[in-house]
């Protein structure tokens, strides 16, 4: 396992949760930091976290959902450190919502805030690393509720199914120019964003822990990281069951 070290790390929905405390770890081993996110100044509070851990760290305040600007990001990580080593697109969003309450307004936000995001970045950030003589890895934070489809998450579930996808096909395409990929998909991770949103969350994870998880990827690279095991064994066997016993555990879940 090598340690992320040295390296321009660009850092997607980093202002707070998995990304910010990504960002504060990798910062600890002298990397060159690129964190952004809409919120200015969360993100520069985290900078200047990074900034005195002894890493470089360029801030930039940008909304992933403007292709235009998620392009921007990626010129001024490649004009300021020379290149893009690794990229993790950690931005996203899985509200409760359920489907007989849902607009079709929600469901295009959610497809956007977890699937448009990703090829947002992910477009420019394939030219740039096709012009690295060592390519480069990108990281996207996914989630095990894009392996099925989870009752009150049904929106949230199918972007991320659709990102874990696009990426399957693009780490088969790219391993020639030496581009990586790895999908990282936790279970439930216990940020200020979700706690209190009322949706039932078996063996939720801190968000400290989930980063050592994120990080703990990013050093060994694997095509599919899934964490916690509790969660992810639930899930594999809820994948493996017939369909409507696997329905009625879910709808068991869901109601608690």
């Amino acid at each position: 396992m090598t340690r992320v070290t040295d390296r321009t790390v660009l850092i997607v929905g980093a202002s707070s949760g998995i990304g910010a405390e990504v960002a504060r770890r990798l910062a600890r081993n002298g990397n060159r930091l690129v964190i952004t996110a809409r919120r200015a100044p969360e993100l520069a509070s985290v900078a200047k976290e990074i900034r005195a851990a002894g890493s470089a760290c360029l801030d930039i305040a940008a909304d992933a959902l403007d292709p235009g600007a998620a392009s921007a990001v990626v010129a001024a990580c490649v004009a300021e450190y020379g290149s893009v080593d690794i990229a993790l697109l950690n931005a996203g969003q899985g509200p409760d919502m359920s489907m007989d309450q849902v607009t079709v307004a929600d469901i295009a936000r959610i497809t956007a805030l977890n699937y448009d995001v990703v090829v947002h970045y992910l477009v420019p950030l394939i030219a740039q690393m096709k012009s690295q003589r060592d390519g480069g890895l990108i990281a996207h934070t996914n989630s095990l509720a894009g392996l099925m489809g989870i009752p009150r998450q049904g929106p949230y579930s199918a972007a991320k199914a659709a990102a874990r996808t696009l990426i399957d096909t693009a780490r088969v395409e790219l391993a020639p120019h030496g581009i990586r990929f790895t999908s990282v998909h936790p279970g439930f991770v216990a940020t200020d964003r979700v706690g209190a949103d009322g949706l039932p969350k078996p063996f939720q994870v801190s968000q400290n822990r989930a980063a050592r998880h994120v990080v703990r990827a990013l050093e060994r690279e694997p095509a599919q990281a899934y964490f916690p095991w509790t969660t992810t064994t639930l899930v594999r066997t809820l994948r493996a069951l017939p369909t409507p016993l696997s329905a009625l555990i879910l709808r068991k879940l869901a109601s608690r």
